[in-house]
């Protein structure tokens, strides 16, 4: 038997991409005919939404009200809100979008009884977002990651769920068979930007510093943006510089150490160690002075990012 729609849901959390994807599962539960009415929170007044909820559909199919800023409504409407949560139409569904709902808060609880909910939030840990990413890339995707290509995902988007979906969906389409693994999340078009890093920073390590700026040059005239996101990427590809170092020392073969760093794709994976050779430790210990430097010149304004990060690559490669 169909499990039929509450007649009350708070979805709470901050990312949209969550609220929208509950949204869709709720809506499913409806009538296809149900007529739907979007309200903003911050300027609805309560006698509109109520008399909505509460008034029958046109056409027989049921009814949903979605009030969107949920927060505001409910701290301008609460008492009202509360007596509606526990005595909500059994004719309409209303889900109200919230940042928070604290759990020792009355509506909180009303609603839990009389309704339903949902946790909103982004995965707080790594490993939580990973294991998300699988879940989702099966059961929405039909695509089945394996647990490095999640991670991969994980680490360049971070907390992006919106734009982790989008990557999933065309990684389905370009997956074989509806199997992924991190060479084919690296290769994706959405990640040429940091490829064209790498590149750039396997050329300075090699002792080309003319072809560095090429690349990097070439980088900013395709992505302005670069230059703002050149200092994380450089600050990241060092820091893995120097666990790749450490952890040779320890005895860890090149595959552990690459696996282990997320060296992807495998043909970074040589110039990468080769980098880590070439530079040793005392290497990255200048160039992250002269990276702590070039940050803080250009949040001082001394200089811009894309000027600032030309001199570093200068710098790097005549102290090598």
């Amino acid at each position: 038997m169909a499990t039929a729609a509450k007649p009350i849901y708070a979805l709470v959390g901050s990312e949209p991409f969550l609220q929208l994807q509950k949204m869709k599962e709720i809506l499913a539960l409806l009538p296809p005919d149900a007529q739907r009415s979007d309200f903003d929170g911050e300027k609805a007044e309560l006698s509109a939404v109520l008399d909505d909820l509460r008034s029958f559909a046109m056409f027989g199919g049921g009814k949903v009200v979605i009030v969107r800023n949920g927060d505001e409504f409910v701290t301008r409407f609460r008492e009202h809100l509360e007596d509606y949560a526990q005595h909500p139409s059994d004719s309409a569904t209303l889900i109200l979008r919230m940042n928070t709902l604290p759990t020792n808060q009355r509506i909180y609880k009303f609603i839990a009884k009389t309704g339903q909910i949902e946790d909103c939030n982004p995965p707080k840990a790594e490993r939580d977002l990973v294991q998300w990413i699988l879940r989702h890339g099966k059961a929405v995707h039909n695509v089945v990651l394996n647990p490095d290509a999640a991670a991969l995902l994980a680490e360049l988007l971070g907390g992006e769920m919106g734009k982790i979906d989008t990557e999933l969906a065309k990684l389905a389409l370009m997956s074989d068979g509806g199997k992924v693994d991190a060479d084919l999340v690296a290769n994706t078009v959405s990640f040429q930007r940091e490829r064209q890093m790498w590149d750039m920073t396997n050329e300075l390590a090699a002792g080309r510093p003319a072809e560095a700026l090429r690349r990097w040059r070439q980088l900013l005239q395709s992505d302005p943006s670069s230059e703002f996101r050149a200092v994380t990427w450089l600050g990241m590809w060092l820091e893995n510089v120097r666990k790749a170092l450490a952890m040779k020392r320890k005895g860890a073969n090149d595959a552990a150490i690459c696996q282990q760093l997320r060296i992807w794709p495998r043909d970074n994976q040589g110039p990468f160690l080769k980098t880590a050779a070439t530079m040793g430790d005392k290497g990255v210990a200048r160039a992250l002075d002269l990276l702590t430097t070039v940050d803080h010149q250009s949040k001082s304004g001394v200089g811009d990012f894309a000027t600032n990060v030309e001199r570093f690559l200068l710098q790097v490669a005549g102290a090598k």
